[in-house]
Formats: structure tokens, C-alpha cells, sequence
């Protein structure tokens, strides 16, 4: 019988820990306590509807398409059935693409399913959910490409121990990954992946895999492409932690996520003023994240996940996706990112949406971003390995 195990909180982080927003009028004043205040939720990885242990991999690609790994059977549905049964979202999904895939014109067109089977890993951005992945995993699977997507809650790691509480998840992820691409298909196939991160969030699992991948030979090579999606700002700065963390909490409510009709140039987006809430809320997460991140061991394990995409990245191409009018992730870090890769002898592509809000290009650019994504992956497969 499975029993709920008994977590040790954070050190530094009393459960009954109530931060005051100091400064803000009473009438305005944001309760942030209350988020730090509740009983910290089980971790996503533990609850029913997340993977646990996996006895055969290929069960999770199901002939209809879709399917959903629980600790208990492994379900298939429909689309709809498969949104429905996602209402709490499921951390790991696993879609199947289809086997044959045609293109407007009438021709088979794949990426996957001619010589290799590939596979896509959607890193979704903090808070993201199983519906906002939906158009990334339909546009792959469309291409003949499976897809993996994995999720982070903002209630795991509302004990700001900064990824602690993902390790194990991550850990199973990457086990799970290097089985099923290390070995081959019935027909010989040989299995690779893609990865596409969103967000610092998706960046810094991406990171994390990439450190795990490091020791077990032959990994990294199997890895065809690098996509980072409003990702690689600044990793240990405060006040791209404390955005990326407002705009999970607050959500549509964010002025940091909300897209700006009028927003042209940089003037006119410093002139948009985010609500007192968000002010407080960003100034109150701003100042914790000043502490936490100078923490030893949160320090050490950022700086090693950072190291492992800095210095340790696989061969492939890699495509940057970023904008102007990015509030979480300044475009001046990413560009910087871009430019470190560069000097590594990777081969780097970008673009840069302009007036698009964070992890918001797709749905504001959707031919641009689909073109974007369409030529970098002709490129990942046309481009011989080191």
C-alpha cells in the first residue's frame, strides 16, 4: 500500500513563515503569506496521475495517438478524452505521432518515421498546462515526430527550494529517456531527440537532463536539436526569477504575460505600469529570491545545471525563439546566450518576435513561428554529427 512519505522542509523556510509586504497601503496590501502559509501540496510526482515506474516502454505510444502514463495502467482516448481526463494535468504525457503523414499538398512529408523515429520533448514553463502544450505536441506529431511533455506545477516548489523537489521527477524523465532512445526499432530505425524548452523553467530541466546525460556514453549524440523558447535569460539573477514566478501566480492577470496591442518599441512597453499587486507580489518575491539564491546548495546545483548547458552542450543546431517585448526574459541575456553558443563553434539560429509576450510567440506569430520551427528541424537532420 502506498503511504504519503514525510518531507523535511527547506531549512531555511519555517512551514508557518509569513512574509509582510512592507510599504504598501493596508487597503492594497498583498496577503502574500497566504501562499507560503498552506500545507505544502504532495509533489506532482507522487500523486496518481504521474509516472512512476515503467516496466515497457513502448506501451506508452498507443495507435490512437494519445495516452496518458498513471503509477497504476497506462490509458488511450481520444483528443478530447485525453484534454478531459488532463483537468489536473499530468506531469509526463507521451503522443504518438501518426504513422503516415501528409502535407498540404498531398505528399508524405515526416521528419520522423523514414529512417529514424524521433522524438520531441516539450519542457513546458513554470505553471504551463497540458493545454498550452497541445498545438507544440499536434504541430510535431503532424510531422511524423512523437512527443514527450513534461509539466511543472507552481506548487511544487512553493517552498522556493528551487528544484529540489523536481530532481526525482527529472531523474525518472531522463531513465526513461535513455532507455527508450538507446535502443532500436523492430526495423532497425535508429531513435533520436529533439528538445524544446520553454521559458527558464524548460531551459533549466533541459540543463538538468543534459548533466544526467553526461554520464552514460552515447547519449548526448542522440540528441538531433535544440530549441529554447524565451529561455537562457540570466539564470541567477533575482528579478528574472521573481517575473517568471509572478507571471505563473497571477497568470492572464500579469502584465507580464499580457500581450501589449500598442507595444512597438521599448519606450512604449517601460510606460505600461503592472498593477500594486504585481508590484508587491515582484517586489516581496525579488527579495526572497536575493536570499535564496546565494543559498550554498541552491547556488551550487543552479550553477551546475548552467555549467552542464554551457559548457558540456551535444553538437546539434540549436534555435533561440525570444522577443523585444519579453517581460520575464530580457532579450539582451538571451542574445548573450546566443553568442556564447556561437563562439563554442555551435551552430546557432534565431529570431526575434519583436512585440510578442513571453512563451506567446506561437500564438501570436503562428506562420512565422511554424516556418521557423519547420526550416531549424530540415537543418537538424540535414547536418552530419560530430
Amino acid at each position: 500500500m502506498w503511504r504519503r512519505p514525510i518531507y523535511k522542509p527547506f531549512p531555511f523556510l519555517n512551514p508557518q513563515l509569513k512574509i509582510s509586504t512592507m510599504g504598501a497601503a493596508s487597503s492594497n496590501a498583498l496577503c502574500f503569506s497566504s501562499i507560503i502559509t498552506k500545507t505544502a501540496p504532495t509533489p506532482s510526482f507522487l500523486t496518481k496521475h504521474t509516472i512512476t515506474h515503467f516496466r515497457k516502454l513502448p506501451q506508452r505510444f498507443r495507435n490512437d495517438g494519445y495516452s496518458i502514463v498513471s503509477a497504476k495502467t497506462i490509458h488511450s482516448s481520444s483528443l478530447n478524452a485525453f484534454l478531459q481526463s488532463n483537468a489536473n494535468d499530468t506531469a509526463v504525457a507521451w503522443n504518438k505521432a501518426p504513422e503516415i503523414v501528409i502535407n498540404g499538398d498531398g505528399k508524405a512529408e515526416a521528419f520522423g518515421c523514414r529512417d529514424k523515429v524521433v522524438i520531441v520533448v516539450l519542457l513546458g514553463w513554470l505553471g504551463a498546462k497540458t493545454k498550452h502544450l497541445k498545438r507544440y505536441v499536434e504541430w510535431n506529431n503532424l510531422r511524423g515526430i512523437h512527443a514527450v511533455t513534461f509539466l511543472v506545477d507552481v506548487k511544487e516548489l512553493l517552498w522556493f527550494d528551487i528544484g529540489a523537489r523536481l530532481e526525482q521527477r527529472v531523474s525518472e524523465l531522463g531513465n526513461e529517456l535513455a532507455k527508450w532512445v538507446m535502443e532500436e526499432e523492430e526495423d532497425g530505425r535508429e531513435r533520436c531527440f529533439i528538445f524544446h524548452a520553454f521559458s527558464n523553467t524548460g531551459w533549466f530541466l533541459y540543463g538538468s537532463l543534459l548533466d544526467s546525460f553526461q554520464r552514460r556514453e552515447g547519449l548526448k549524440e542522440k540528441i538531433r536539436g535544440v530549441i529554447i523558447d524565451s529561455g537562457a535569460a540570466d539564470p541567477l539573477n533575482p528579478k528574472v526569477w521573481a517575473a517568471g514566478f509572478a507571471a505563473a501566480i497571477l497568470k492572464k492577470q500579469s502584465s507580464l504575460v499580457n500581450g501589449l496591442e500598442s507595444a512597438e518599441t521599448d519606450s512604449k512597453l517601460q510606460k505600461v505600469e503592472p498593477g500594486i499587486i504585481e508590484s508587491v507580489l515582484l517586489s516581496a518575491l525579488e527579495n526572497l529570491f536575493k536570499f535564496v539564491l546565494n543559498m550554498p546548495d541552491v547556488n551550487r546545483r543552479l550553477r551546475k545545471t548552467v555549467n552542464a548547458i554551457m559548457q558540456h552542450t551535444p553538437p546539434c543546431p540549436q534555435l533561440y525563439l525570444y522577443s523585444t517585448a519579453d517581460k520575464v526574459a530580457p532579450y539582451k541575456s538571451i542574445e548573450l546566450c546566443i553568442e556564447e553558443m556561437r563562439k563554442k563553434g555551435i551552430k546557432v539560429f534565431s529570431f526575434n518576435f519583436g512585440t510578442s509576450p513571453h512563451v506567446d510567440h506561437y500564438r501570436a506569430f503562428p506562420n512565422i513561428y511554424s516556418s521557423q520551427l519547420h526550416n531549424f528541424l530540415k537543418e537538424c537532420f540535414a547536418v552530419k554529427q560530430r
